[in-house]
């Protein structure tokens, strides 16, 4: 602990900066927009499956924009790409807005899974990863704990505005905030970056047996990456938590319905999810630092497991809260695992290239999440059955990442 507070205090803007980025993209994230799902569904007339598929494709598109865009992280400077990106959040929430017509929504939902959920992580995930070498862990964790508070502050928030002002007046005030505070804290946290990037940019040119505390060979390219059968057996792993979030925070109306919880009592559930992500994050940085990411790799998708079979086979209120809870566990410590693995076992010179890359991929499969369990809804299938369905692959896709890793750590050179 105390040598996090030493961290903390050392690096604190910039860290800011990463938790801000993490906590603002919450307004695209699934869990925030799922929230609005009934208004939009009775507004337009749509089906739990028909409104799963638009915002699916949506998705699928932000993706597929998200692997182009994402590279320019390698060749803009940073405050530059950062005030372009959350320029666009801020612009894709008033849109979000105004929305009339099922095109429209398709849009507004395509623009800010481009923005929140894939641009504004991106952006934070691979500054952490490329600027902090020997204690990478614990700044991607500590920026990381932007996640988790969103998620525990404004779902409450969010219900309350919009029994205030409508689903319409809470996104534009969403709009207003984001233009009134993130675009400016951002740039400002942000002073001084200069000389922290020549450091980055001299360590990168240095000979790899030159770099203090390097952890992989050498840098791989988004090319070579794509080749190394390493990289298709981890994925499988890395998004699975956000897989298996994405289409049950999507389908959170319904479950509840399901279950007998009401939509209120279980936004608060999201307080226990956020908790255990926040320890879980925390805890999971030095872990990383200390043993590094590939020995951790195969092993945090466990409490998820758990969480699902809970899920599966147990209806009282207090279920809600154990599932997100432990849900929240393999949340928080995945995204500190993976996002330290990326770099510790391809470098950190192509590392946006490559970040942009995975979060494609990553939004692809969460454009997959809703739209499958739609059908699956819309066709009968009960939420126990699809718990069990998310366990069978958490299962698989830990039994790959473990078979992956074997002997990793000597092959980075390869």
């Amino acid at each position: 602990m105390r040598e996090t507070v030493r961290f903390l205090k050392g690096n604190v803007r910039f860290l800011a900066f990463g938790f801000a980025l993490t906590f603002f993209s919450s307004f695209g994230q699934t869990f925030f927009l799922s929230l609005f799902a009934g208004e939009i569904r009775e507004q337009f007339s749509l089906s739990h499956g028909t409104w799963g598929l638009v915002y699916s494709l949506a998705t699928l598109a932000s993706g597929l924009t998200v692997g182009r865009l994402g590279a320019g992280i390698d060749r803009m400077s940073l405050p530059r790409y950062t005030a372009l990106v959350c320029g666009a959040l801020v612009v894709s929430a008033f849109g979000f807005a105004a929305v009339t017509s099922i095109a429209t929504l398709a849009i507004a939902v395509f623009a800010m899974r481009l923005t929140g959920q894939g641009l504004m992580g991106h952006v934070a995930m691979t500054s952490m990863a490329r600027y902090f070498e020997r204690e990478r862990g614990r700044a991607i964790s500590i920026a990381l704990l932007g996640f988790p508070v969103g998620e525990a502050t404004l779902p409450p928030l969010a219900v309350g505005l919009k029994a205030t002002l409508g689903w319409r007046g809470t996104w534009l005030l969403v709009g207003g905030a984001l233009a009134i505070v993130l675009v400016p804290l951002a740039l400002a946290l942000l002073r001084g970056h200069d000389r922290r990037h020549e450091e980055w940019a001299a360590r990168a040119a240095a000979p790899a047996s030159a770099r203090d505390g390097a952890a992989t060979a050498r840098d791989w390219t988004r090319a070579e990456v794509l080749r190394d059968p390493r990289f298709w057996l981890v994925l499988p792993a890395a998004v699975t938590c956000g897989f298996l979030l994405t289409g049950l925070f999507f389908h959170q109306v319904h479950l509840t319905e399901a279950k007998g919880w009401s939509l209120e009592w279980y936004a608060l559930g999201f307080s226990g999810f956020a908790v255990s992500q926040i320890v879980c994050t925390l805890g999971a940085g030095p872990l990383v630092d200390r043993y590094g990411a590939r020995r951790l790799m195969a092993v945090f998708l466990g409490p998820i497991a758990a969480g699902l079979v809970v899920l599966a086979t147990r209806s009282e209120t207090i279920s809600a809260f154990l599932y997100l809870a432990l849900a929240g566990v393999s949340s928080g410590s995945s995204r500190t695992i993976a996002g330290a693995f990326w770099a510790e076992t391809y470098g950190t010179k192509h590392l946006g290239s490559i970040r942009a890359m995975l979060s494609a991929m990553f939004v692809v499969a969460t454009a997959v999440a809703p739209v499958s369990m739609g059908a699956l809804i819309d066709r009968g299938v009960s939420m126990e059955t699809i718990a069990w369905l998310g366990f069978a692959w958490t299962i698989l896709a830990a039994g790959l990442a473990a078979f992956a890793v074997r002997g990793a750590g000597n092959r980075s050179s390869a």
